[in-house]
């Protein structure tokens, strides 16, 4: 477990080493977290094709699933990068190929 001390910038993280139960300090000026590593995607588990490792499987090169007008993006389905530029830069395609098969559907001018 790691404890990070509140202040206006990161200075030093306080881990534990859970094996020695020894304390230590570590000077960092900037910390990721990671968010985790198995994909969310249990409440689409047998309605969308999910991969070997759960990751959910979309076209190369788009957001599109398995199911027409089903888009998937960032942890779910990038089993890479995973974390949060890649999920906003995946949450736009997804946003893009859903408007766009919004509006071959007839629900939005084809200018939108």
């Amino acid at each position: 477990p790691a404890e990070m001390e509140e202040r206006n910038s990161l200075t030093r993280v306080k881990v534990k080493n859970v094996k020695t139960g020894k304390v230590s300090d570590i000077s960092a000026s900037a910390a990721f977290v990671a968010i985790g590593h198995d994909p969310n995607t249990k409440m689409v588990k047998g309605q969308l094709d999910l991969d070997d490792n759960n990751y959910i499987v979309v076209k190369p090169g788009s957001s599109k699933t398995s199911v027409e007008g089903v888009f998937a993006s960032g942890d779910v389905a990038d089993h890479v990068y995973r974390q949060a530029i890649t999920s906003a830069g995946t949450g736009a395609m997804a946003a893009l190929d859903a408007e766009r098969w919004l509006s071959e559907q007839g629900y939005c001018s084809p200018a939108a």
